[in-house]
């Protein structure tokens, strides 16, 4: 079974992440821009940030048989720093526009602040000035009424729901989001968001259309191998292998694949993995002796598909 994570901050990753999620059936990921954990000081930090999404990172995936790709924008935390943010929202149609970037995001609400409100909508519109999706980050506090907030400002400025994926939903929002035409995306951060075997009785309860999941492993205690796991939890469920692939693969293509830069030929007939390759000069190796001329489709199985039911569990 093939699998896509369509939210995870691979930046923030290590190569042996990389090559436990080939093992265990990732082919593509999408890297959202984001906060770093600490504030940025300047736009040329954003402007590196952004430069080593498009760049780098994209290099450093396909030495271990995965797509990268990325979406950019002015995360909501920094949205209020309203210097910084002014200086970064006049940089992003630069990279709006780079092979690879699937939407404009992670945008949304933190505190819902009136910076954070104004950033939002200033992004909603450089997408509709674009024809780009866009990818909502919905508040860790009060989510219900951020989640509705985020959805009435998409509408206010004439987004069309089907090219708007509402991320960080929970049991509690997303059968508004789904009853809307919005994309429901779901992070499986177990203590803080949702967990596998919350998801599964999701995927029971509320089906699969419009509903995928995603890791958003990042710097914190996170998971870059979720989606695989509850994929299987959920086989182990019960859940058809046909509902698993739609939340686990499909609804993922099918949602950001709008946008034209998304793929499945990308990793279906992927190029093969030579890691004698450099990136201006770099290369991912430290000494180790390179992977040369090996197919994704050709990679062993890994340790996922080993596990216990038990140990697929995450929550």
């Amino acid at each position: 079974m093939k699998f896509i994570d369509p939210h995870i901050h691979m930046n923030a990753r290590t190569t042996d992440d990389y090559e436990a999620m080939a093992a265990a059936g990732v082919v593509a990921v999408i890297e959202p821009a984001f906060w770093l954990g600490q504030p940025r000081t300047s736009v040329d930090t954003y402007i590196d940030y952004l430069s080593t999404l498009v760049g780098w990172e994209r290099f450093r995936a396909s030495q271990f048989g995965i797509k990268h790709y990325c979406t950019v924008g002015l995360n909501s935390k920094e949205a209020n720093n309203e210097a910084l943010a002014e200086a970064v929202l006049a940089i992003l149609p630069r990279f709006a526009t780079k092979e690879g970037v699937v939407a404009i995001g992670e945008i949304g609400y933190d505190e819902q602040t009136k910076a954070e409100d104004k950033a939002f909508r200033a992004q909603l519109e450089l997408a509709k000035q674009l024809d780009m999706l866009v990818m909502i980050h919905t508040p860790h506090r009060d989510k219900t009424q951020g989640t509705r907030r985020s959805m009435d400002v998409c509408i206010e400025h004439g987004l069309d729901p089907s090219k708007v994926v509402v991320d960080h939903n929970s049991e509690e929002t997303v059968k508004e989001t789904l009853d809307r035409g919005f994309w429901a995306a779901f992070t499986l951060y177990p203590q803080t968001k949702m967990g596998s075997e919350r998801m599964v009785e999701v995927v029971r309860r509320f089906g699969t259309e419009r509903i995928f999941i995603d890791s958003s492993a990042d710097w914190g205690k996170s998971d870059p191998l979720a989606v695989p796991k509850t994929g299987r939890l959920m086989l182990a469920r019960g859940i058809s292998p046909e509902a698993v692939q739609k939340v686990c693969y499909a609804n993922a293509l099918a949602a950001y694949g709008q946008s034209g830069q998304f793929n499945e030929s990308d990793w279906l007939a992927p190029a093969t993995i030579d890691q004698r390759e450099l990136f201006e000069g770099n290369s991912v190796l430290r000494g180790q002796a390179p992977q040369v001329d090996a197919r994704p489709d050709t990679r062993p199985v890994g340790p996922v598909e080993a596990m216990s039911e038990d140990a697929l569990v995450i929550e």
